[in-house]
């Protein structure tokens, strides 16, 4: 960390701010500007997918086909620096723990396979052949339902596939991947509504629309290809109605980089046309209220005979529950909506009467709905709003989660899922002639709860930094040391190679920036968008070493020493040749994946068939679902009690400009003011007020939970910003220590780290 700087930012998303951060990044990975070159091949059709968001591709593709995060995204992999093996022996791991996340990953890629040796407190270097032999041994030696394969979402259908069926072949379903954290609760929501597990809306609905509703998401910082089309759409004059809780500057105005107008002339597009400044885990009381307002127009159009506000025909024909739901909706007083919400019926009633004139509108939603207690209702609320003016399963409308790593959508759809129903055993019992283990395997978090208690004896990790990612980050390091194997195959240091096992490694892979000859030649490989369409990358840059191997390599290494040898399993010729694994998806999948490799580059990608988006509903009434919630809260440990005492407020954690998921690239928040520092919590000023606390002090967080589990960070210092009254926000992960394992979601388990009760204390003079 610098200096801090503390300043409000008055620019726009985009503009000059944009280029200026990308030239420092430039800079600061040691890439020359003519190494900028291969940002022209991101998100191309010749070129590589994009190793960060999971936004759709276009048919056709800007010149420059990256957002400013993209960008950050391939300089930091395409680093100068290595972190070979003479970082490791200049540097023991108990000195690398002091190390910040930054720091860590900043000393570049790493080059070699290494072992963790204890006696020396240092990683050493290993053949490629000793680490599988040994990491084969280890796997034999215990029962395969104690170890866990966890894949981080950025891993191609290739090596997921591969990945799946080393896993089932080996013993087990643990197969968790950071859609756990994040869009389980989607997976969980969206089949019980409409049948399907992923969104319907592809990009040619969002030129279609007339109408868009944000919810919990800051595309700013964590998804700016959005804003090209959003700028487009206002151009048309399409409203669009934005519900979260900070005001966030992608979601209030755009300066388009790739226009040289608006940046000579500074000219900025204002994206929402209301901003609705929602409490964390007030959502479904907003779109309650959204719903009880459009049923109130519907009785009074039904009144006057004038045209229906509730499209009747859709919802005769294509729905189930809208009684049930109504009388909810009915149920709710106004008060209550208002409170919980913090929105007034007045703003309600505003966005309801934009919303009702629209012919064709599409909800959009991030992390902020997802990571609740009740996310999975509040997700469900969602639909229920789209399904009573009939927007779903028509042009121009839909659900649109907006995923975060680049290819967790796809791991999903070629096997890496706990749950064995979702996955097509019989298929793969005939295909490899073998039977697939039939049990639930396990979540992130229980496999949380496993590497706690002792049942989890190995952890094989395909990317990520999990114990910085998950909830309990001090007791999850502590059990941790305790695991017998831990596998992390990666491309840069973070904290997970640092807490170590009784035996651990850190193997070298390629990223999909570069370069990867097999037998064949170079390779392909494949991934899922957003919008569910199947796309190919191609690598550009020179692979960083002789000793990094690829990930479809790395795991048939570890299958062929772990598994007795199996003639319908090619794991060599698959290596060999990726496309001989694209027929074996298309072999299992064969609905989805028809004529996979034939079509390849069909511009546009792939689109994965989806039934919802043609109005058939493959849920148990056989028609999309109204979902009743239990009422308007979403965060029931946050009702009454401990969310009544003066002191304790409702933490929301957040992102920074200048980070993607646990990868920090830098210190700069641009958009929310904040430079040279991470330990900061954003406050309301009427909080300030009301706790005798004042901006630019320090206070502790100390999470509100009766479990005997001490859960406080130290030391942070208060920015007054815009928030709504009883909420604050700090960053991911450094505050994964306040959320306890439990708080989760209670159908998906995914962690709601967007309301933990917290307590805030002034800090004792050091």
């Amino acid at each position: 960390m610098g200096d801090e700087k503390i300043e409000a930012y008055t620019g726009p998303a985009g503009g000059w701010g944009s280029a200026k951060s990308l030239l420092r990044n430039l800079v600061r990975n040691g890439i020359p500007a003519s190494g900028s070159a291969m940002l022209l091949k991101q998100n191309k059709p010749d070129g590589f997918m994009c190793v960060s968001c999971a936004w759709a591709k276009p048919a056709q593709p800007h010149l420059f086909e990256y957002c400013e995060n993209g960008a950050k995204a391939t300089l930091w992999e395409q680093t100068q620096a290595r972190c070979a093996p003479e970082f490791f022996r200049r540097h023991s791991v108990t000195e690398l723990l002091s190390w910040p996340d930054h720091d860590l990953e900043k000393a570049g890629r790493l080059t070699h396979p290494m072992r963790y040796d204890p006696a020396s407190d240092r990683y050493r270097p290993v053949s490629w052949a000793d680490a599988a032999a040994e990491i084969g041994r280890e796997l034999k030696a215990i029962d395969p339902k104690a170890a866990v394969f966890y894949a981080s979402g950025r891993a191609s259908l290739e090596t997921s596939y591969m990945y799946a069926l080393f896993a089932r072949l080996y013993g087990h379903n643990n197969l968790p991947d950071s859609s756990n954290m994040c869009h389980e609760t989607t997976s969980v929501a969206l089949p019980q509504s409409i049948g399907s597990p992923v969104g319907t809306v592809l990009l040619e609905d969002i030129d279609q629309a007339d109408c868009m509703l944000f919810f919990g998401h800051n595309i700013g910082s964590n998804a700016p290809r959005i804003l090209h089309p959003l700028q487009e759409a206002r151009r048309r004059g399409v409203p669009i109605l934005t519900f979260n809780p900070l005001r966030e500057r992608g979601l209030e105005r755009f300066t388009n980089p790739q226009s040289p107008i608006e940046m000579v002339t500074g000219a900025s597009t204002q994206i929402s046309t209301q901003y609705h400044q929602v409490k964390a885990g007030g959502d479904i009381a907003a779109i309650t209220g959204m719903c009880k307002a459009l049923l109130a127009l519907d009785r009074e159009a039904e009144r006057a005979g004038t045209a229906r506000v509730v499209d009747v025909a859709f919802v005769a024909g294509h729905t189930h529950g809208l009684d049930a739901f109504m009388r909810y909706c009915d149920g709710q007083d106004w008060a209550a909506i208002e409170h919980r919400s913090g929105l007034t019926r007045e703003a309600l009633e505003a966005a309801t009467a934009v919303y009702a004139r629209a012919k064709a509108a599409i909800g959009f939603y991030g992390m902020g709905l997802t990571q609740h207690r009740l996310g999975a209702e509040t997700v469900g609320m969602l639909v229920n709003l789209l399904l009573l003016r009939g927007h779903m399963g028509r042009p121009g409308a839909g659900i649109c989660p907006i995923r975060g790593h680049s290819n967790v959508q796809g791991q999903r759809t070629v096997g890496i899922s706990e749950k064995p129903e979702l996955v097509p055993l019989d298929r793969l019992a005939e295909q490899y002639g073998f039977e697939p283990p039939r049990d639930e395997g396990r979540t992130t978090v229980e496999a949380c709860r496993g590497i706690l208690d002792g049942s989890v004896r190995a952890f094989v990790a395909l990317g990520g930094n999990f114990v910085r990612a998950v909830p309990d980050t001090n007791p999850m390091e502590e059990a941790w040391r305790r695991l017998r194997l831990s596998v992390q195959i990666s491309t840069k240091l973070n904290r997970n190679h640092l807490v170590t096992g009784e035996v651990s490694y850190i193997l070298p892979c390629l990223g999909r920036i570069e370069i990867d000859r097999q037998a064949s030649g170079p390779q392909i490989v494949t991934m899922e968008d957003s919008t569910a369409c199947f796309h190919p990358s191609r690598g550009v840059a020179r692979p960083v070493g002789p000793q990094v191997r690829s990930e479809p390599w790395i795991v048939a290494e570890l299958a062929k020493a772990t598994l007795p040898p199996n003639p319908r399993v090619d794991w060599d010729g698959w290596v060999g040749d990726y496309g001989r694994v694209r027929d074996a998806i298309e072999a299992t999948y064969p609905d989805l994946f028809q004529d996979f490799n034939a079509r390849l580059d069909q511009p546009g990608g792939i689109v994965k068939p989806l039934p919802a988006r043609e109005r058939v509903w493959k849920t148990k009434t056989g028609l999309a679902n109204f979902i009743v919630p239990p009422g308007l809260e979403a965060d029931p440990d946050m009702a009454g009690g401990a969310a009544a005492a003066r002191d304790v407020l409702d933490l929301i954690t957040l992102r920074s400009n200048d980070q993607f998921n646990t990868t920090i690239y830098g210190y700069d928040d641009r958009f929310r003011g904040v430079d040279g520092t991470r330990e900061i919590v954003f406050m309301n000023r009427d909080d300030l007020a009301r706790l005798g606390l004042a901006d630019g002090e320090r206070v502790d967080l100390s999470t509100v939970a009766d479990d005997g589990v001490d859960r406080t960070v130290r030391g942070l210092r208060i920015i007054a910003y815009d928030i709504p009254p009883g909420n604050c926000g700090g960053y991911y992960p450094e505050l994964n220590v306040l959320l306890p394992l439990w708080h989760h979601d209670q159908q998906s388990k995914t962690p709601a780290a967007k309301s933990i009760p917290v307590r805030v204390a002034r800090s004792a003079p050091d």
